[in-house]
């Protein structure tokens, strides 16, 4: 993410870029014990609006974070590409002990069934924007991805009921924050509210 911090950061942005175990811990332990003390050390006591950018699991992170109550007010969120609707992939790989190291007990969580994490979370009470990708450099994942996707999620579970914004742009799930096309478009965002799609090349 650091590429697209340091872009954020020229248009004066004051910019921390968090980091947590994703593969180590749930979902709440990643929230209560890392992002929620990590945000509070980057605002230092000041009551202002947080932006945010998330890639993949951090947007989950950030969903579950609003529901908490020691949030702090969350502003503009942009999410790249985020498994709203969870991944196929875990239904397919959940059960295999290397997936389940690979991805930890957060990932094991982000399942399209109705008993995942995802079927319990609220729509945002935040301006939401999604970007995901449509391009692929795993075409056996793909295989097990109904729909267009980015060798991890598909465009239709990157969507989020009640988002202000949605875009898919030529990248895969890896790579994603580096496309200088996303860049501009979270710049974007986080400036208006809303993505330009006159120059996104959809």
């Amino acid at each position: 993410m650091n590429p697209l911090a340091e872009a954020l950061q020229t248009k004066g942005r004051r910019v921390c870029n968090l980091d947590y175990p994703s593969t180590e811990a749930p979902v709440a332990v990643l929230v209560d014990q890392y992002l929620l003390p990590a945000i509070a050390d980057c605002l230092q006591g000041e009551d202002s609006v947080a932006d945010f950018v998330t890639h993949s699991l951090g947007g989950i992170l950030v969903r579950v974070l609003a529901e908490h109550d020691d949030a702090p007010a969350i502003g503009r969120v942009v999410m790249l590409s985020p498994p709203n609707h969870g991944s196929e992939l875990v239904d397919h790989m959940g059960g295999w002990s290397l997936f389940r190291w690979w991805n930890g007990p957060a990932g094991l969580t982000l399942g399209t069934d109705d008993s995942s994490l995802l079927a319990r979370l609220e729509a945002p009470g935040f301006e939401a924007g999604v970007i995901t990708g449509n391009r692929s450099l795993n075409p056996l994942f793909s295989s097990w991805i109904p729909g267009p996707d980015d060798g991890k999620v598909s465009v239709q579970s990157a969507r989020l009921d009640g988002m202000t914004d949605f875009l898919v742009v030529p990248t895969t799930h890896t790579f994603i924050m580096r496309s200088d096309v996303v860049i501009r478009q979270v710049n974007h965002f986080l400036e208006t509210g809303g993505f330009d799609h006159l120059t996104s090349g959809e």
